[in-house]
C-alpha cells in the first residue's frame, strides 16, 4: 500500500471525527452556551450545508491547483474551522466555525479519491479509494467515542482543539508522503462542469441521495433507539455507536475488492441488502443480541455503497472526475439531511421509534431502482461494451481493444472486411453477362476491402507468376 494512502486515511479520520462528534456533544454545547438542544442541532446542519456548498465551489476554484497543494489547502481550512469552533465566544461564532469546517469536506474527499486512484496499480483503484475511506470508518469506532468522552470530561472546546491538532498532523503527513501530481493540461472548471452533466453521473448522484438517505434515517436516531426500543441503558449508547462503526469498517474493507471485480453488481447487491436489513430492523431490535447484529449489518451494507458510487461517478466523468467525485459527497450530505428529516417526520407522526427504519427501507429501494435504471441505460448505449472507460490519468493505450491481424494494418488501424461475391455474380459496373474483371495477366482481380463505414480500399495482390519461356 502506498504510504500516501495512509496520509489520506489520517486526514479522513480527522474529518470523520469532527463530522459525527457533534451529535454526542449537543447536550454539553447547549448547556454551556445557554441554548436548547434542538437549537444546538443547527450546528449539525451548519456543517452539512458547508459540505454541500463547499464541494462544488472549492473544487471549481481549485481546478488549476496541483492535487497535492489542493489537499494541503483544504486540510488547512479544515484545521482553521475547528480551531475557530474551539475558540468561539458564543453560539453564532460556533455556528460559523462549524460551517467553515464543513466547507473543505466534500472537496477533500473528491480530490483525495482521484489521487488515491492515480496512485493505485491498474485494477486496484477501488481498493485504494476504500483505504482512504477507512479513516472515516475508524473515526466512528475510535475517534467519535473518544472525542465524545473527552468533551464530556474536559468540555466540548477540548474536543475541537484535539481535532485541530489532528488536522495539523494530517497536513504534515500529506506534505511528506503524497507525491506532487501536476495539473493536467485539459483540467479546467468548464470541462469539469460538462462532465458533471453526464447522464450517468447525475443518476449516480441521485442514487447516493436516495440510497444513503436510508442509512441516515436510522443512524440519526440510533442513540434514542438504543434506550427507547432496544432497552439498553444510556451508558450503552457509545458501545452501540462503536458497533455501527465496526460494521462500516468491515463494509469498506469488503467493498474495495468487490468493486474492482464488478462495480455495478456490488452496488446493486449493497443497496438491495440495505433495503432488506432496514425492513427487518423494526422486527428484531426488541431482542438484544439480534439488535446488536442488525446495527453492525446496517453499518456494513450501508457503507458498502460508498466505494462503488464513488468509482462510478469518477469513471463516467472520464477525464474530468474531480468535481463529480466531490459532488458525490454533497449528495451523501443531502442524504444525511433528508434521511434525518424523513425519519423525524415518522417519529413525530407517532409511528414509533423504529419507524425510521421502514422509511429508510423505502429510500434504499428507490436508490436501487435508480441504480438499475442507470445500468440498463448504460447497457443500451450503442458504444461497444468491450471498450472500457479508464479513470482519468490512465493510459488510453491500455484500454484499446486489439485489432485482428487479418483485418487490420500493422498500426491497428481501421477494421477491414472482404466484400464477398459469388464467382458468377455480374459486376454492377461491367453490366450483365460479365464476370469479375481480370488483371493484365488474366488473373481474376482480388476482392476489394471495405471498412465498417463502407469505404473501399484496393486489396494488395501478390506479384503474378513469371511467364514460361521456351
Amino acid at each position: 500500500m502506498p504510504l500516501a494512502l495512509l496520509a489520506l486515511a489520517v486526514s479522513a479520520f480527522g474529518i470523520g471525527t469532527t463530522e459525527f462528534v457533534m451529535m454526542g456533544l449537543l447536550p454539553n454545547v447547549a448547556d454551556d452556551l445557554g441554548t436548547s438542544v434542538p437549537t444546538a442541532g443547527y450546528l449539525v446542519s451548519a456543517y452539512a450545508i458547508g459540505v454541500v456548498l463547499g464541494a462544488p465551489l472549492l473544487t471549481g476554484l481549485g481546478s488549476r491547483v496541483p492535487r497535492k497543494e489542493m489537499l494541503l489547502l483544504l486540510m488547512a481550512l479544515f484545521t482553521v474551522g475547528n480551531l475557530a469552533s474551539a475558540l468561539a465566544p458564543d453560539f453564532g461564532w460556533l455556528l460559523a466555525g462549524r460551517f467553515l469546517a464543513g466547507l473543505p469536506h466534500g472537496a477533500f474527499f473528491g480530490v483525495g479519491a482521484v489521487v488515491a486512484a492515480r496512485l493505485a496499480a491498474e485494477g486496484r483503484q477501488a481498493r485504494a479509494v476504500a483505504t482512504m475511506f477507512l479513516g472515516l470508518t475508524v473515526a466512528n469506532i475510535v475517534g467519535v467515542p473518544a472525542a465524545t468522552l473527552l468533551g464530556q470530561h474536559l468540555g466540548w472546546r477540548a474536543t475541537f482543539l484535539v481535532v485541530a491538532a489532528i488536522g495539523l498532523a494530517a497536513m504534515a503527513a500529506l506534505a511528506r508522503l503524497v507525491p506532487r501530481i501536476p495539473v493536467e493540461a485539459h483540467q479546467d472548471v468548464r470541462r469539469e462542469l460538462r462532465a458533471l452533466g453526464n447522464r450517468q453521473v447525475l443518476l449516480g448522484l441521485l442514487t447516493a441521495v436516495f440510497g444513503f438517505a436510508g442509512v441516515f434515517a436510522v443512524y440519526s436516531y440510533l442513540s434514542a433507539m438504543t434506550t427507547e426500543a432496544m432497552g439498553f441503558g444510556e451508558s450503552s449508547v457509545t458501545l452501540v455507536l462503536a458497533l455501527f462503526g465496526i460494521g462500516m469498517t468491515l463494509g469498506a474493507l469488503a467493498a474495495g475488492p468487490l468493486t474492482d471485480r464488478a462495480l455495478r453488481p456490488t452496488l446493486y447487491g449493497s443497496l438491495g441488502a440495505l433495503a432488506v436489513v432496514l425492513a427487518a430492523f423494526p422486527f428484531t431490535v426488541h431482542v438484544p443480541w439480534a439488535a446488536l447484529v442488525m446495527v453492525a449489518l446496517l453499518g456494513a451494507v450501508g457503507f458498502m455503497t460508498t466505494t462503488p458510487l464513488q468509482l462510478l461517478v469518477m469513471n463516467k466523468a472520464k477525464d474530468a472526475p474531480t468535481l463529480a467525485s466531490a459532488s458525490n459527497h454533497s449528495a451523501f450530505n443531502l442524504a444525511n439531511a433528508g434521511g434525518a428529516w424523513l425519519g423525524g417526520v415518522a417519529i413525530a407522526a407517532g409511528w414509533g421509534w423504529t419507524s425510521p427504519a421502514l422509511v429508510g427501507a423505502v429510500l434504499a429501494a428507490a436508490g436501487l431502482a435508480i441504480a438499475l435504471t442507470a445500468g440498463f441505460l448504460d447497457l443500451s448505449n450503442p458504444v461497444r461494451r468491450s471498450r472500457t472507460e479508464p479513470l482519468s490519468g490512465t493510459d488510453p493505450q491500455e484500454h484499446r481493444p486489439e485489432a485482428h491481424p487479418a483485418t487490420s494494418g500493422p498500426s491497428g488501424g481501421r477494421l477491414l472486411r472482404p466484400v464477398r461475391r459469388l464467382r458468377t455474380e455480374p459486376s454492377r459496373r461491367t453490366g450483365p453477362g460479365q464476370h469479375r474483371p481480370r488483371d493484365a495477366h488474366g488473373t481474376p482481380a482480388s476482392p476489394a476491402l471495405e471498412d465498417e463505414g463502407g469505404h473501399r480500399t484496393p486489396a494488395v495482390t501478390a506479384d503474378p507468376p513469371p511467364r514460361r519461356t521456351r
